[in-house]
């Protein structure tokens, strides 16, 4: 688990593909004393397992299924990547619990610069919009951000210097593409609501449970 506060960036420096997986080694920019081989490292987001360490430098097993739904399957020697250690219980939870499995995609469409913050809207799919509400949370590449506006197809954020000067989200142009993670809250709620089957629903009934009419009379839909 994570908290989408990025630690600092890192560069990619080798990359073996092993199968339809791959083995990729990262230098870290900042000291990685306390980590452990078996531990977690998100990525861009993306939850990794360290498989080796040696001072700043560790490497990563990446899936296909890694490869394929995120950034990792296109990325190159050289390039700069955000990290953040697996959350501690004894942390401070200053962003948002974030898991670190990437559902997709998104591109960024556009950045503008709006007095100190900077302003970037980025393009999704309807997979990912339908979880994505004002105000509410998302990481983009592991960085916890709050939606200012969203659409079908597309959300705007807006952007600090001191979160674009330690992410690679400062220095992202139009028409990179970046990891997205949607709120796992949202994908649990419309899952539990939405997927009941009928022996579900009556069970619900039956013992006082959830359910879409009890949602209505409540006033939550």
């Amino acid at each position: 688990m994570f908290t989408g506060i990025i630690e600092g960036l890192g560069t990619i420096s080798a990359i073996h593909p092993s199968g339809q997986g791959s083995r990729m080694t990262i230098l870290a920019d900042f000291d990685l004393k306390g980590t452990r081989i078996g531990d977690s490292i998100a990525v861009n987001g993306a939850c990794l397992t360290a498989v080796s360490l040696q001072a700043r430098r560790f490497s990563v097993d990446v899936s296909p299924e890694t490869l394929k739904r995120s950034v990792l399957g296109r990325i190159k020697l050289g390039e700069r990547v955000n990290l953040e250690r697996a959350l501690r219980l004894s942390d401070r939870l200053d962003g948002h619990l974030v898991s670190g499995h990437i559902d997709g995609m998104g591109t960024l469409r556009e950045r503008k610069t709006l007095a100190n913050a900077i302003i970037i809207t980025f393009g999704v799919g309807p997979s990912l919009s339908r979880y994505m509400i004002e105000k509410g949370s998302v990481a983009v590449d592991g960085t916890s951000l709050t939606i200012n506006r969203c659409d079908s197809t597309t959300f705007a954020v807006s952007i600090i210097p001191y979160t674009a000067g330690l992410s690679t989200i400062g220095f992202k142009k139009e028409g990179d593409a970046v990891n997205i993670e949607t709120d796992m809250i949202g994908k649990y709620v419309e899952r539990f609501v939405m997927n009941h089957g009928p022996a579900d629903r009556e069970a619900d009934k039956s013992d006082g449970g959830v359910d879409m009419a009890m949602l209505a009379k409540s006033g939550f839909i």
